[in-house]
């Protein structure tokens, strides 16, 4: 368990040289585990390497957790050996399902908010606890659609889910800000709606405004845009309210800027996290 609040960096090829010249500024970064399934003994003592020169959390992506679905051992187990290999600080999957009936979306979906899917986490949680020896942090995913079936809305869904499964959550920001902006709720309201308790990491990113049906615009989480001020709003907010320390990252998967921009989302991030903690201070 991180001790204290800290800011970092996703770990992409295209960011290492400038992340590992300014480890003064960065205070963890996250690692895509499935980058490294299948990877060799080399690649593995690297990234190993890299843990003890900074804190390191790996995230998963592909695991397809939140389903009535079983979780595929095979993956479940290669993704045991990676852990165990690099001995993270914590390792994270997404609430959302990307297989079924022998089909592979492709892609992270939001699953139907009902109780078929929370008894289907809850199921494939344990299998991922006694093949990696520990339970993932689950976040919450952004979506254009509202998932059909669903039975609760989303701040209810991640309530239910860390309930269910007595895990950690890690809180994407920009996934909530996202929903809720495409489907009129308030976020901030969501927010005060969460386990905040449960929330041990957190995802900054930036996304997009794309046409939709009708003429409508959606906002598209592609982790290809600065992270907008609305989700620092958030960041804040979250700070003023959660009590236990937060590890956050800041995303980006592409259209990279200089690292020295990256880096001032990060400082942007923690007087963020000072403005909400001061709060609660005064």
């Amino acid at each position: 368990m991180l001790g204290h609040d800290r800011v970092g960096l996703g770990w992409r090829p295209e960011l290492a040289a400038g992340i590992l010249a300014d480890l003064d500024r960065v205070d963890l970064v996250e690692v895509i585990a499935d980058d490294y399934v299948g990877a060799g003994r080399g690649a593995l003592r690297a990234l190993r390497t890299l843990a003890i020169q900074v804190p390191l959390v790996l995230h998963g992506i592909s695991l397809g957790l939140a389903s009535a679905a079983p979780v595929d051992g095979r993956r479940l187990d290669a993704l045991a050996r990676v852990v165990g290999a690099v001995e993270p600080q914590g390792w994270s999957e997404h609430l959302a399902f990307v297989r079924g009936g022998g089909l592979d979306l492709g892609h992270l979906a939001a699953p139907p908010r009902r109780q078929a899917t929370l008894e289907g986490l809850v199921a494939n949680l344990a299998r991922a606890r006694a093949s990696v020896g520990s339970v993932p942090a689950l976040e919450n995913v952004a979506t254009l659609i509202d998932p059909p079936g669903s039975d609760r809305d989303e701040p209810a869904w991640l309530a239910d889910a860390v309930a269910a499964t007595g895990g950690e959550l890690l809180l994407d920001l920009h996934n909530l800000h996202a929903n809720a902006v495409n489907f009129g709720f308030d976020a901030h309201a969501a927010l005060a709606r969460l386990p905040l308790a449960c929330v041990r990491f957190v995802h900054l990113a930036g996304g997009a405004w794309i046409g939709a049906a009708g003429g409508e615009r959606r906002v598209l989480d592609d982790h290809r845009h600065d992270v907008p001020a609305p989700v620092f709003d958030l960041l804040a907010e979250l700070a003023a309210r959660a009590p236990n320390p937060l590890a956050v990252i800041v995303e980006r998967d592409g259209d990279y800027p200089p690292i020295e921009h990256l880096l001032a989302e990060l400082d942007r991030a923690r007087v963020a996290l000072a403005g909400g903690r001061a709060r609660v201070a005064a």
